[in-house]
């Protein structure tokens, strides 16, 4: 890098001075440089230690078929039997915060909408407690939005979320449920 001085003698001109390490402030030191990149790919690696996305079909004829991921000690499992058309290619995404105080998991079909009939569907997650739940019949995508299930069509417990038999309309598209890992004292 080169700094411009004028001096004021016979005329002004310009004088190029190579600028040392000292007087910008570090310079463009090997090890300085190698020690940010081992800290780059370290967060890096580590942000994709605490979240997974996956795809699966999810298939119909009738048969209860079940999905898991994991990461760490924490584990979302999507259980479900449904009717009506071909298999589906669907997502799970879990997730676990920086302080591994909460265990997220999503499920959802990326189309947005889901042409097949659910008879039944059982989220389930293990190592954490159900905070917030929320399942929809219609994912947002393409400008639109989530179609929440009404509240009356699934329970949601302190592991699981489940469809209400007679009160659930067949209809889903995606599951989110969000779990805090551990209990802090007051």
């Amino acid at each position: 890098m080169y700094v411009h001085a004028y001096y004021r003698t016979y005329g002004e001109r310009p004088v190029s001075k190579m600028a040392s390490s000292s007087t910008m402030g570090f310079g463009s030191s090997p090890f300085l440089i190698v020690s940010l990149i081992c800290v780059l790919t370290l967060e890096l690696a580590s942000a994709k230690e605490r979240t997974k996305t996956v795809e699966f079909d999810v298939k119909p004829g009738g048969v209860v078929h079940t999905f898991t991921k994991k990461i760490k000690k924490y584990e979302c499992s999507f259980t479900y039997a449904s009717q009506g058309g071909t298999n589906e290619q669907w997502q799970m995404s879990v997730g676990l915060s920086e302080d591994e105080s909460h265990f997220s998991c999503s499920v959802w079909r990326p189309q947005g909408k889901s042409y097949l009939f659910f008879t039944q569907f059982k989220a389930e997650i293990k190592g954490a407690k159900i905070e917030y739940a929320r399942a929809y019949s219609q994912a947002g995508v393409g400008g639109h939005s989530d179609v929440a299930l009404k509240e009356e069509e699934y329970t949601v417990g302190d592991h699981t979320v489940t469809q209400k038999d007679g009160k659930f309309h067949a209809e889903l598209s995606k599951l989110t449920i969000i779990g805090q890992t551990r209990h802090d004292e007051l």
